[in-house]
């Protein structure tokens, strides 16, 4: 394994808070499949690729906020190469988005306040991340009325920038904090991919429809303080554009929903490229960072950096794990990742840790985070004993696995 340490620097503004949530609706990935192949019955051979995608790619449950989906094949308007029924349009499909993104945003920026022991009143800035639907007035002032935020609070929506949005937003937050060390950002991604799946026999319809999912994360970041709650530090974020990749990842606004492009040749071109990048985050000292929050875009990509980093399974198990239990929720995935890694290093009572964020987007495009878990720091409130510490952490922890997989 290649030796590097990675350069965590101006460890002043942390991630106080995580909040994740899914839909009520479960997808079983078998079930799924077959579903699909009863579909394709007049194109035999789309249905054996289908069947074979959905077993290979990794998933295993996703969910979804469109019931709809669990119709028949042959009433299911998803599916209309067997029912013949009109395929839901872009603006039918917007109108599924407006009134599910809201309740499903909502419920994972409640648990993020909660969990960062913060007041809505002390936020100062909302960024809203989503790329599957839009409506105006939008999430970011639904999500100000909801939550009960100040008015004034500076509002900042990202749209349709691709999975690697929600990394962008983390970056932008901290970036916001070092200028204002008085702020407080909460940033709040919800994606409902499962509303773009095509009725289509083609594989790049297929390939998207296998392992996408519906979900929505958030976090509070500001100033990190003294006190006894578990962080993880953020370090300088960069940005890239990956080499050949402008036409390997496409999404488009159709007639019949989004239509994304996912090329075959990404993990090849990420594990060729992105080393190179990570190179001006890293000292060629010691041993590659202990944690790895890889956006699990898909099983190829999670293993072409495993292959091509020399990383082991203890840096891939929590994205491989949200992926196999959550599908890739595009912009919203990361988090679920960093939640799983938290609560992780929590129960091991791990020392402060170094690593390292990534997520990909359209372009190719790229984002990097140094970060650190940096455990409770118990010591520092004398008033308090190691048992009554030790119950918050117990309930903190109860709190954090309901919301991982909380419903709306």
């Amino acid at each position: 394994m290649p030796d590097h340490n990675i350069r965590t620097t101006e460890p002043s503004v942390a991630m106080l808070g995580i909040g994740t949530a899914v839909p009520a609706h479960k997808l079983d990935q078998l079930d799924t499949a077959q579903r699909l192949a009863e579909a394709l019955q007049e194109t035999p051979d789309a249905a054996r690729w289908a069947r074979r995608l959905f077993k290979q790619c990794g998933v295993e449950t996703r969910y979804t906020c469109e019931p709809a989906l669990f119709e028949p094949a042959a009433s299911n308007r998803y599916f209309a190469q067997l029912s013949r029924l009109p395929v839901p349009t872009t603006s039918q499909r917007m109108a599924t988005y407006k009134q599910s993104s809201v309740p499903l945003a909502l419920r994972a920026a409640s648990a993020a306040v909660a969990d960062a022991r913060v007041s809505s009143s002390v936020l100062t800035h909302l960024i809203t991340v989503s790329c599957t639907g839009q409506f105006l007035p939008g999430l970011d002032a639904a999500l100000t009325k909801a939550l009960g935020l100040r008015d004034s609070i500076n509002r900042i929506p990202l749209t349709f920038l691709g999975c690697a949005a929600g990394l962008k937003a983390i970056g932008l937050a901290r970036d916001i904090v070092r200028g204002q060390p008085d702020a407080a950002v909460l940033v709040v991604c919800v994606e409902l991919c499962t509303l773009h799946i095509q009725p289509s026999a083609a594989k790049e319809a297929l390939f998207g429809a296998s392992f996408f999912g519906d979900g929505a994360s958030a976090c509070v970041i500001g100033a990190t303080e003294d006190d006894d709650r578990d962080v993880f530090e953020l370090g300088k974020p960069t940005s890239a554009l990956l080499p050949e990749g402008e036409g390997e990842m496409v999404w488009e606004v159709g007639d019949h929903g989004f239509d994304l492009y996912l090329s075959s040749r990404i993990p090849a071109l990420i594990g060729r490229y992105l080393p190179k990048r990570l190179a001006g985050l890293l000292d060629p000292q010691d041993t590659w960072p202990g944690i790895w929050a890889i956006h699990p875009g898909g099983k190829g990509i999670i293993d072409a950096l495993e292959s091509e980093l020399g990383l082991e399974d203890e840096h891939t198990r929590y994205s491989r794990g949200v992926l196999r239990d959550f599908g890739n929720m595009s912009s919203a995935t990361l988090l679920f990742v960093l939640n799983a890694i938290r609560l992780a290093k929590r129960a091991e009572d791990a020392p402060r840790t170094e690593g390292i964020c990534l997520a990909f987007g359209p372009g190719l495009s790229c984002e990097l985070l140094p970060i650190a878990y940096r455990p409770e720091r118990r010591s520092l409130n004398l008033s308090r004993t190691e048992s009554d510490a030790e119950s918050d952490r117990d309930s903190s922890d109860e709190a954090q696995l309901a919301s991982h997989v909380s419903h709306v």
